[in-house]
């Protein structure tokens, strides 16, 4: 029976409080199980999971982690939103919050790069929809460019619901227009 998909992911932070109001505050996630400064479990708002993220504190002498520059180790977590409009929303919520440290175009995908408290990097995605994908969109994953939000939102349209015939069926899920 092959994996299907991933359900969650744990976290080891310096501090439980901390990285909990910055996931429940910053990216919406909700607080299904708190262990006083020992551990919490989170969902994204729109998830069907139990929970999608647990956070264990291992305290505030704790090192960053090394993963990529001294150690092998995970890069980054990334998580999809439903439309351009919703990406926008974040990039705002995530500058604002002092955690926005990129934003790329790899084509099918429009992403945002933040790092969390604890300077663990994560992405959230939009992905185009299968039936948009075109030539074009195909060949430009070889290369990552800048993201361009308004373009992309004019392109797409604000409403346009991502990842459809991609990372999840179009059985149930209306799309919106796009703008071309």
């Amino acid at each position: 029976m092959p994996v299907h998909r991933l359900n969650h992911a744990v976290l080891y932070v310096r501090d439980v409080e901390r990285s909990v109001a910055f996931y429940r505050d910053v990216l919406g996630f909700e607080v299904i199980t708190e262990l006083a400064g020992r551990a919490a479990f989170l969902r994204a708002a729109a998830s069907s999971n139990d929970h999608d993220l647990g956070l264990f504190q291992i305290g505030a002498d704790a090192a960053a982690s090394g993963a990529g520059r001294t150690t092998v180790g995970l890069y980054h977590l990334a998580w999809e939103v439903e439309t351009l409009h919703d990406l926008e929303t974040l990039a705002a919520r995530l500058a604002e919050a002092g955690a926005l440290v990129g934003a790329s175009d790899h084509s099918t995908t429009k992403s945002l790069y933040a790092q969390d408290p604890d300077g663990l990097e994560f992405e959230v995605a939009w992905i185009v929809p299968a039936d948009l994908l075109d030539d074009a969109a195909l060949a430009g994953r070889t290369g990552i460019r800048p993201l361009d939000l308004g373009r992309e939102i004019a392109r797409y349209g604000p409403t346009t619901a991502g990842g459809i015939g991609i990372s999840r069926s179009a059985v149930g899920v209306g799309t919106g227009p796009a703008v071309s």
